[in-house]
């Protein structure tokens, strides 16, 4: 049984607060990269200005940050506190767009719906596709809970989630890092610092959080919205989600829930802030439990991985 007041100092934690397999981490320029100064670039730099950079969400900011060093701009679409399942940007935020040089994808559902408008308003705004290399899995449902998807082909409904997971990250920065030389070749040497000097950030991040989770005692967690698949699929855990496609729970499912939190002694029901935690409570309720939050989106996404990965081997342990 957890302890309330281990679950106290978990949340006072997070309340500050508003991941697949590891790969080499091996720093690599994309295949032209050593002509470009050579080239003429699809740039918009001029007078040596920063690029501006338009992001969906906060971690994504803090990446192409880490890798632009002060070469770089960002402004972000999705507001403070607001759900990215439904939220719709205003139309000053997408003529903001006008003015980017380059646009930070990751296909989240205001993105796919939006996404012939927001090219049409700067055609020559370069995309940066955090996807780009990456093997998605499917969103977790109530029926698979978290199994194995990895050889799945054509996915229909891909889990977007992929800045939770530090060796997805690495990739991501990677993509980022091929994306600004080419619109800035002349500072590539700083780019490539920034890139080998977070990627190896990352890596002891993952390292830590690896070996902090290897030998927790339950290794299954309930959440409400299932943003942690690839956290989950990374560190040997299983997420049962109780929001599933922006669907909440029937009564019927809300009483298979409670059932399974109690069969798999949970003690704590995940949830975040951008959503209700009704439901949640509920199931924290019926089963004398706590509902805890933790924040996929937090800006300080390094920061906030080590204080989720630690509020996991609190409750976990």
């Amino acid at each position: 049984m957890f302890k309330n007041s281990r679950l106290l100092m978990a949340s006072f934690a997070l309340g500050t607060i508003s991941l697949f397999g590891c790969d080499s981490g091996q720093i690599s320029d994309p295949p032209n990269s050593s002509t470009a100064s050579d080239s003429t670039p699809t740039s918009t730099v001029k007078a040596d200005k920063p690029l501006t950079i338009a992001v969906s969400i906060p971690p994504q900011k803090y990446f192409v940050e880490r890798v632009g060093g002060d070469r770089v701009q960002t402004d972000i679409l999705l507001p403070p506190g607001a759900n990215p399942a439904t939220y719709e940007p205003k139309p000053r935020q997408l003529e903001s767009l006008s003015d980017a040089d380059a646009y930070v994808r990751i296909h989240l559902p205001f993105e796919n719906a939006l996404w012939e408008r927001m090219e049409s308003i700067n055609p020559e705004m370069q995309v940066i596709d955090l996807t780009q290399g990456i093997e998605q899995i499917p969103m977790t449902t109530r029926q698979d809970h978290g199994e194995d998807h990895q050889n799945d082909q054509n996915i229909a409904n891909p889990d977007p989630h992929i800045w939770l997971s530090p060796p997805l990250v690495k990739k991501q920065a990677q993509t980022i890092y091929d994306t600004l030389i080419q619109l800035d070749p002349e500072h590539q040497q700083t780019y490539k610092n920034n890139l080998e000097a977070f990627v190896a950030e990352i890596e002891e991040l993952h390292q830590s959080i690896e070996t902090s989770l290897t030998d927790i005692e339950t290794r299954t967690f309930m959440v409400f919205h299932p943003a942690w698949g690839y956290f989950a699929d990374t560190y040997n855990l299983k997420m049962l989600p109780i929001e599933v496609g922006g669907n909440e729970p029937s009564a019927a499912e809300l009483s298979k829930l409670i059932n399974e939190a109690e069969a798999e002694d949970i003690q704590v029901i995940f949830a975040q802030p951008q959503f209700s935690t009704e439901d949640a409570q509920t199931i924290a309720n019926s089963i004398e439990g706590e509902v805890v939050l933790i924040d996929p989106l937090a800006e300080d996404w390094m920061n906030n991985m080590r204080k989720v990965a630690n509020t996991f081997k609190q409750i976990l342990d």
